[in-house]
């Protein structure tokens, strides 16, 4: 029976090139019609560490990293102890034979993937081994990597031609020598081109691209893990007249920055993480007094402090809803997976300008680092965000009653006071009572021209749903697959609007006996919110630094299931 989905990890330490092997076996997947996903995982060290990636290879359409893994490929032996409990019973393990030795236990093969590499001429090419080796396992087509090596290194430059037989040389080796010791995992069923044109992307570029194609005018930000690749897409591409994105050097500076810029007419927007969020929670409460645009992309890290600063989490909800002193409560769109990274993108500067306020798009490392093919957006489609601009005269009130009003351009006609103090219809100062009262109704009656319809919902007649929110969308709907399958009377529930949350569908969850909110921290932030509103919401938490696998949210929905069933029969 051929295999339709094949998971390969790559555990060693960093400089070993474990990143680069899964990178590499996705894309030349990818390019003849494969889906793919990869998940890595890596210390805060610049070299060195323990580190570990991961490739899902597919027939379908992809949701998460996967459970258990059908080949590890160990380059050191703590690769090899720290993961071999992962390998399936009929998995195999591809190891550093010149970095250590194991028993013959049936399932383990040693390679010297350096040694070979050497051989061909090409020091680099050891990546190429191991794919040459993984591709005869699944029985891939040796053309599949032969053309994607062709591909890939032919660059116009002189060696190129030396460079290309050095690696096919290193696949063959790689595939001849696995073919000697007999191991096999059967046969990948061969890929189904989809019809439409797919782009393999990360979720950082995804981003960054969406906010390009939204009409994104000004970015500064500060490197910080793992956001600080938004920064880089930036310098290179938000570029030409009218167009700026600048390295700054503190967290602060980037906020002050986009808000100066949000308050000049610019779409704006800068990245960070948790730390930056907190150095940023001022200029958000000043951003949100004043009524001015602008984007914050938060990719969630763990923490608190410098915690865990390249592993992933969803502990930045609370911080990110209400980051600043006072009544604050900001816009928060959430993305799942890497499709949603783009338009989560343009919607985020979208509601910017629609309401006149911050934005938060929440992200995560995990979703900053996969690799996954998307459908290739069509950019020509984007509609860029706009901002209703003040064309009048002299003397406008600019916070003159409850709702929004057109935003003058400074040096135009129209000047007002954007002040962090309350302010008066011009912007002035005032401390009277009955301004703030009438204001903080204002600030807050804005969200709700933020509300959409867009959520995803499915067997809605039960009264126990599943609602993940975030990255744990893709581990959740494959355990809610399976769920399903087996009978589990729960609903699925799903949305990237966290606030608002879509009216239809809260009112929907409120009518549930149960609301299952599967989200990595320790606090269940995000039912504690839904409890709030009037949603009788539990999570299941987990705090590794590590995705949810699967067969993990299975079982505790069922258990959680099952339980609630039982204690509803009593009653």
């Amino acid at each position: 029976m051929q295999m339709r989905d094949f998971v390969v990890r790559f555990a060693g330490e960093g400089g070993q090139g474990v990143v680069t092997s899964a990178e590499g076996l996705a894309q030349s997947s990818t390019r003849v019609g494969y889906h793919a996903l990869t998940f890595a995982t890596f210390p805060s060290q610049i070299l060195g560490g323990p580190t570990w990636t991961q490739a899902r290879i597919s027939v379908d359409p992809i949701l998460a990293p996967g459970d258990d893994v059908n080949v590890l490929v160990a380059f050191n032996k703590d690769a090899y102890d720290g993961h071999i409990d992962d390998v399936r019973e009929d998995g195999v393990v591809i190891y550093d034979s010149n970095e250590f030795q194991l028993e013959d236990d049936g399932r383990s093969f040693g390679l010297p993937f350096e040694e070979l590499a050497k051989s061909t001429g090409n020091n680099r090419a050891a990546n190429m081994v191991i794919m040459g080796g993984l591709a005869h396992l699944i029985n891939m087509p040796q053309e599949h990597l032969i053309n994607f090596v062709e591909e890939r290194f032919d660059r116009g430059r002189d060696g190129d031609a030396e460079i290309i037989r050095s690696n096919i040389e290193a696949l063959n080796l790689g595939r001849s020598h696995i073919a000697e010791s007999g191991f096999s995992l059967g046969e990948l069923a061969p890929p189904e081109m989809p019809k439409y044109e797919q782009l393999l992307i990360k979720g950082n570029d995804a981003i960054s691209i969406g906010a390009l194609a939204a009409g994104l005018d000004f970015y500064v930000g500060y490197p910080i893990s793992p956001a600080t690749t938004i920064l880089l897409y930036m310098e290179r591409n938000l570029v030409g007249k009218d167009r700026l994105a600048y390295q700054v050097s503190s967290e602060i500076e980037s906020i002050t920055a986009i808000i100066g810029a949000g308050y000049a007419g610019k779409r704006a927007m800068t990245a960070t993480a948790g730390p930056g969020v907190s150095l940023m929670s001022e200029g958000l409460g000043l951003a949100w007094m004043a009524e001015i645009p602008l984007v914050v992309v938060d990719v969630q890290r763990g923490g608190p402090a410098t915690g865990l600063p390249t592993k992933t989490e969803q502990s930045d909800l609370m911080s990110c809803m209400y980051p600043a002193h006072g009544d604050v409560r900001l816009p928060i769109i959430a993305v799942g997976t890497v499709e949603e990274c783009f338009y989560g993108a343009i919607k985020a500067l979208e509601w910017a300008e629609k309401y006149q306020g911050p934005v938060i798009l929440m992200t995560e490392m995990a979703l900053a680092e996969r690799s996954q093919n998307i459908p290739k957006p069509d950019l020509s489609k984007v509609k860029q965000a706009k901002r209703e601009i003040y064309t009048g005269t002299n003397g406008y009130l600019r916070y003159a009653g409850s709702e929004i009003s057109p935003m003058p351009i400074p040096g135009s006609p129209g000047a007002y006071v954007a002040n962090g103090s309350e302010h008066d219809d011009m912007g002035d100062t005032t401390h009277l009572g009955e301004r703030h009262v009438q204001m903080t109704e204002r600030r807050f009656s804005k969200i709700k021209l933020l509300e959409e319809d867009e959520y995803e919902r499915d067997q809605t007649e039960h009264s126990i749903a599943v609602l993940p929110w975030g990255g744990s969308k893709g581990p959740a709907q494959e355990a809610y697959k399976t769920l399903k399958e087996n009978g589990v009377p729960v609903g699925w529930y799903y949305t990237v609007y966290l606030n608002p949350l879509p009216p239809k569908m809260l009112e929907e969850l409120k009518k549930k006996d149960l609301v299952i909110v599967p989200e990595l921290n320790y606090q269940g932030q995000f039912s504690s919110i839904l409890r709030s509103m009037g949603v009788k919401a539990e999570s299941i938490t987990q705090y590794t630094g590590l995705p949810f696998k699967g067969r993990t949210l299975v079982q505790k929905i069922t258990e959680m299931t099952n339980a609630h069933l039982k204690e509803t029969a009593k009653v």
